[in-house]
């Protein structure tokens, strides 16, 4: 199972250091990762492997917003089927 987590914000530093780092402690790999810093505006996605994920969704979900919002970032973790079924036509 996988999953796509954005992240959003301010650039500052150690950005992808927590994320990566919270990831990390329940378990979830990433995948795939962009970045790019726009007139000092951080945005990432990731791509990230959940099938290993020590936590529920939703509590990996909160830790994640939780990070986030410590860092002045928006962060949203969504399910990769929820994802593909947004963008069905």
């Amino acid at each position: 199972m996988n999953a796509v987590i954005t992240v959003l914000g301010k650039d500052t530093v150690g950005i992808l250091a927590k994320v990566s780092s919270e990831c990390a402690d329940v378990g979830v790999n990433i995948v795939e990762v962009t970045q790019s810093v726009l007139q000092g505006m951080f945005a990432m996605i990731m791509f990230v492997d959940i099938s290993g994920c020590t936590v529920p969704f939703a509590q990996l979900s909160d830790r994640l917003t939780e990070a986030g919002e410590n860092m002045g970032c928006k962060v949203h973790v969504m399910h990769e089927e929820i994802f593909n079924a947004m963008h069905t036509i």
